[in-house]
């Protein structure tokens, strides 16, 4: 196990929670609308999701076996169709506070749904890890699993603590109070976006399986 093995598993897990996606998203309304403890909260809840598709991603690239494709997909519909139920509510919502499941009043819960049911969290952990890892092959080995899930588990705390720090400070949430409907519509609009193209990219390979 080398130092730049352990850099490049911190370094992945960190891209990988600051990459723009639908918990980013609903981290920023959270974050807007009630703060830094909110936002500490849904983060905390989703680190659930993060350590187990990026452990996925990190068994995978040492050799083993990846689960069936099939697999993915299945859980890619029902991803979508949970992403698509928020989007409606998102898009349909008279008030920020009417979209309870886009600016959850229950943050670390909705964390936790958002880091277990993201569609695209395996495959764009597995190449954010594929990209970072180039070069340390000799260093992937089933003994260093523990060292270089704890080393992406460091990247990943240490990216969300940028997180809700910048979405709980002034100006974003003073840009979120003066136009929260609009804000929780456009993520609601990104949402059902995200729900379409998992479902259409999904759909037809597991019907071809």
């Amino acid at each position: 196990m080398t130092f730049a093995a352990l850099l490049a598993s911190a370094l992945a897990g960190a891209l990988y929670i600051l990459s723009p996606g639908p918990a980013v998203l609903a981290l920023i309304g959270i974050g807007a609308a009630g703060g830094r403890m909110p936002a500490a909260k849904f983060v905390i809840g989703h680190l659930a999701g993060d350590t187990l598709w990026c452990g996925l991603a990190i068994f995978a690239l040492v050799g083993a076996q990846v689960i069936d494709q099939r697999v993915f997909d299945a859980v890619a519909l029902v991803c979508a169709g949970y992403l698509g139920w928020l989007g409606l509510k998102g898009v349909t919502a008279t008030s920020a506070r009417a979209a309870d499941d886009v600016i959850s009043t229950r943050p670390l819960r909705r964390g936790v749904l958002f880091g277990l049911t993201n569609p695209k969290s395996y495959p764009v952990a597995l190449a954010m890890f594929t990209a970072l890892f180039a070069g340390q092959a000799g260093s992937l080995s089933f003994e260093a699993l523990p060292a270089l899930l704890a080393a992406a588990f460091a990247g990943f705390l240490i990216a969300d603590v940028i997180l809700v720090w910048i979405v709980g400070t002034r100006l974003l949430r003073a840009l979120y109070l003066r136009h929260a409907v609009w804000i929780v519509r456009a993520t609601g609009a990104l949402f059902l976006l995200f729900s379409v193209r998992t479902a259409w990219e999904a759909l037809p390979r597991l019907v071809r399986r």
